[in-house]
């Protein structure tokens, strides 16, 4: 078992969301853990989170698993079948907590606890639009935990959303940095980071067409926060793009894309999910030189 301590802790660690995409990342995270790298500062967004949560409990099998294995107990994990059935696309019921009640994908809890690293993970309130954070101190459990991932990564009309203290919550995408979490390790006063993303060079989100802003408005059921959120995403995403360039240019951060993205954010199938993850990690070795001269010099 690998050394409860932490060798980074000049340079937060940032997980980038997009659902299933994060099957490509996971192997930038499970290398980082086989090349004993521990930062005292991990955060991410949607499922960011989940890497976030996976990797700080130090479980390569779980960072992997979270992401390739769970479609093979659809319908349980999610589907057509599961969405006609009312549990959503993604059956958040399941793929947060179901899987670790009934022992399919557990959850080192211990190791998670004993890890001295910090972490933020970040949600968004749809009825009032405010971003809410979190720290270790609001997750005291293992329910309460995986509760607050599950609220980070909930897609509205996909996914079932949870209440918790008293807001309905959605995806931290929808919310302040519109799914590039970099500010919450710059909040905590990082001046080095390193930032995984699952979107490749280039990228720019397409604003939202008429029919979008339609369905949009549909999906938000009365929440004018919500809508608004979705409605501004592209624009917030890809200004928050130029901040992580100017980031990059300034040395400030390491930005991780993937050389190529080959699934979508809804890909279910178990084998492309694990050619992607192949692919993910095998870019992660390419790519470990640079990494090391960025952490450690």
């Amino acid at each position: 078992m690998l050394g409860l301590s932490c060798n980074v802790s000049d340079a937060a660690l940032v997980f980038e969301g997009g659902g299933y995409r994060t099957s490509y990342t996971a192997g930038m995270a499970n290398m980082l853990l086989e090349k004993g790298v521990q930062f005292s500062f991990v955060c991410g967004v949607s499922a960011g989170a989940s890497h976030t949560v996976n990797y700080l409990s130090r479980d390569p099998w779980r960072v992997k698993g979270a992401f390739t294995m769970l479609p093979d107990r659809i319908p349980e994990a999610g589907g057509f079948l599961s969405m006609l059935s009312g549990h959503g696309y993604f059956n958040a019921d399941y793929d947060y907590w179901g899987c670790i009640e009934d022992g399919y994908m557990p959850f080192d809890w211990g190791s998670f606890s004993a890890n001295p690293a910090d972490l933020r993970i970040q949600s968004f309130a749809a009825e009032t639009g405010e971003t809410i954070v979190w720290s270790r101190a609001d997750m005291p459990d293992l329910r309460e935990l995986m509760d607050r991932v599950r609220a980070s990564s909930t897609l509205p009309f996909l996914m079932k959303p949870i209440r918790i203290d008293g807001h309905t919550m959605y995806d931290g995408g929808l919310g302040r940095g519109a799914g590039i979490p970099v500010r919450l390790a710059e909040d905590r006063g990082f001046e080095k980071m390193v930032f995984v993303a699952t979107r490749p060079a280039g990228y720019r989100k397409k604003p939202p067409s008429r029919s979008d802003r339609t369905l949009y408005k549909l999906l938000a059921q009365g929440m004018t926060p919500l809508y608004e959120a979705m409605v501004s995403r592209s624009e917030r995403y890809n200004a928050e793009l130029d901040h992580v360039a100017e980031l990059e240019r300034t040395g400030r951060a390491l930005v991780i894309r993937p050389d190529e993205m080959p699934v979508k954010s809804t890909t279910i199938k178990t084998s492309e999910l694990l050619r992607s993850y192949d692919l993910g990690y095998a870019q992660a070795l390419r790519d470990w030189p640079r990494v090391e001269r960025y952490l450690f010099g």
